[in-house]
């Protein structure tokens, strides 16, 4: 689980609520059923009519990548992977890796790896798996935008419920004490909207960016050990170039295990 996402929405909200008994604010204000229908029931309609039902449809695999957690020993495994491949290649050509590579999990890895043992072009095996990789980014960075829209309605929306909770509390101007109390449950729907798109959506946006650019990285690395290999590059060289994916703290940490 990534820890960094569960913290952070405990923080968010323990910040908010602490905050609130420190300025004397009661916590039973935030009883407000039409504050959270206006923000929540607002901002899911925001996104239904800005996003296509299949975009929309996206969100639950979208909180299910913000709560996994990342193998971060991924690219040092991979770098052991195309090792063991070039020094199988070099003793018994590249035609034998062809046993290997049902073993192998990624579908990009393993497409790339196929082409290269089918003898293609080293150009169409580069052109078809850049494509791929810009293909997927186009598809993150749409998947990403629907909480960076998220993030942009729910405040807004958030204002929307104050000025409702306002009219209905001036509608009334007989009784004083109720009068505070209607304004006070107004501004709710204020602080919700601010909270969800300052404090969820558009930080979630972000991690779904850096995510995502890890990913692209990864598979970076994978069309560039693809291409030594087909290359004939020996495990050294192809170890030196793969190292420049990892950073200089974590080079050492994976020679050290070797």
């Amino acid at each position: 689980m990534e820890k960094s996402t569960v913290i952070g929405l405990v923080a968010g909200l323990i910040s908010v609520f602490v905050g609130m008994i420190l300025k004397g604010a009661p916590l039973s204000a935030m009883n407000n059923p039409a504050a959270f229908l206006i923000i929540i029931g607002g901002t899911f309609s925001c996104l239904l009519n800005a996003f296509p039902m299949e975009t929309v449809t996206k969100l639950p695999t979208l909180f299910k990548l913000l709560f996994r957690a990342e193998d971060n020993g991924g690219k040092g495994e991979l770098v052991k992977t195309f090792i063991e491949l070039s020094q199988v290649a070099r003793r018994e050509g590249i035609l034998a890796l062809e046993g290997r590579v049902q073993d192998i999990d990624d579908p990009f890895f393993r497409n790339g790896l196929s082409m290269v043992i089918d003898g293609m072009d080293p150009d169409f095996v580069s052109d078809v798996l850049d494509a791929e990789l810009a293909v997927m980014g186009e598809r993150h960075a749409e998947a990403r935008s629907i909480l960076t829209q998220a993030g942009t309605y729910a405040p807004t929306l958030g204002v929307l419920g104050a000025v409702v909770g306002l009219i209905a509390a001036l509608a009334d101007l007989s009784d004083v004490n109720k009068l505070g109390h209607a304004i006070s449950a107004a501004f709710i729907a204020t602080i919700l909207g601010i909270f969800t798109g300052y404090v969820i959506w558009l930080p979630f946006a972000n991690k779904l960016k850096i995510k995502s650019a890890n990913e692209i990285s990864h598979k970076r690395m994978i069309i560039e050990g693809i291409l030594s290999l087909q290359a004939g590059d020996s495990p050294t060289a192809i170890e030196a170039k793969l190292m420049v994916f990892i950073p200089q703290t974590e080079r050492e940490a994976l020679k050290g295990s070797e």
